[in-house]
């Protein structure tokens, strides 16, 4: 589990958001209610992200599924003009990334954040930086078939310690 460490660009993203919990996901809720409005977002690319915004660094602390965060579904789009209805902006401010590769079914992937939080993680050189979380899903995103993959982008820093 060696991720590619990336800095990002500025992204500019519009999409739908809700508030939930680990022990309450509405994630495919919230996908099934984006998706027929897609259309209506003259997106960069075909490109979907699925974004988390968690409320600080401490959610992370000691691990309560109860804990609130926002979980977005946008694509990324060039500017925003005419913001069509329900639709909202997130910026994504640049920074330093571990991008993954995640290759299985999206309902397994808990595994595989369990990996790199509780193992890459900690020993690695890095330590977890305060911007959303999110992952990039293109025409090799399946869903719930093996072969599926999607890229997850977790936002980090330098350890100065």
């Amino acid at each position: 589990m060696q991720p590619e460490i990336v800095s990002i660009d500025p992204k500019l993203l519009v999409g739908l958001k809700t508030e939930m919990s680990f022990s309450e996901n509405k994630t495919a809720t919230l996908w099934q209610t984006f998706m027929p409005k897609k259309h209506l977002v003259s997106a960069k690319s075909d490109e979907l992200f699925s974004v988390e915004v968690y409320p600080d660094l401490n959610f992370f602390k000691t691990f309560d599924p109860t804990k609130t965060f926002e979980k977005w579904a946008a694509v990324e789009v060039d500017s925003v003009e005419n913001l069509a209805e329900d639709f909202e902006l997130l910026k994504i401010s640049e920074g330093l990334y571990a991008k993954f590769i995640y290759q299985g079914k999206a309902s397994e992937a808990a595994r595989f954040y369990s990996k790199i939080f509780g193992e890459w993680l900690p020993n690695s050189e890095y330590k977890l930086a305060n911007r959303p979380h999110f992952a990039v899903m293109d025409e090799k995103y399946k869903g719930e078939e093996a072969t599926s993959e999607e890229e997850i982008f977790i936002p980090i820093e330098e350890r100065l310690e």
